[in-house]
């Protein structure tokens, strides 16, 4: 059973929250109340808020984040699991999340480029379907567009998870965000033919 830390943007009752549940003997403790339109800058300063008064030894659950970005930062300040509608609802809207960014499938530029997502990519559908098919799928709304990317931006969510464990487990967690944090600022690659 997870308890719910709640408080609004108010430090104070975010810390009055925290300490009162962390006295009781939860499973976990979820984070909630955030990510409903404040500032990144907003949500991470009440998680920074938060974190020191509950117990160490649980799971710290952020509800209904996020981005990429929002997942990195706050498993920086000590957020173990998230859930969030994003990969799905913006994969059905032809977003595409990729190590280079996000990639929006609408775009003209897309379609007529043969090449893939990211051909390094782990998962077989980032790395083998087109992207002009992509884009095609999207502009034509087939549920197979939506169903592809929305298993592509899962998947992308689950290596950035993955690759976050790892790089905690191996002492290199402030690295490895700088290089996902790289791949990012560099953005997508370069439409085909120099467009």
């Amino acid at each position: 059973l997870f308890c719910i830390v709640q408080g609004g943007d108010d430090p104070a009752l975010r810390v009055e929250s925290a300490r009162a549940l962390a006295g009781m003997d939860f499973q976990g403790y979820a984070v909630g109340g955030l990510a409903v339109g404040e500032p990144q800058a907003v949500m991470l300063a009440m998680i920074e808020t938060v974190m020191p008064h509950l117990p160490d030894d649980r799971p710290h659950y952020l509800m209904g984040v996020g981005t990429p970005d929002d997942l990195v930062e706050a498993v920086a300040r000590g957020i173990d699991m998230f859930d969030c509608v994003m990969p799905t609802r913006n994969g059905r809207h032809g977003l595409a999340y990729t190590r280079f960014g996000p990639v929006n499938l609408k775009n003209a530029r897309h379609a007529a480029d043969p090449r893939p997502l990211d051909a390094a990519s782990d998962y077989p559908a980032t790395r083998t379907y087109a992207r002009a098919y992509l884009h095609h799928l999207v502009k034509a709304n087939e549920t197979l567009g939506a169903m592809l990317l929305s298993a592509i931006n899962l998947a992308y969510y689950q290596s950035l998870m993955a690759g976050m464990r790892a790089a905690i487990e191996q002492g290199r967690f402030a690295d490895y965000c700088a290089e996902v944090k790289e791949g990012w600022a560099r953005g997508d690659i370069e439409p085909a033919g120099g467009e």
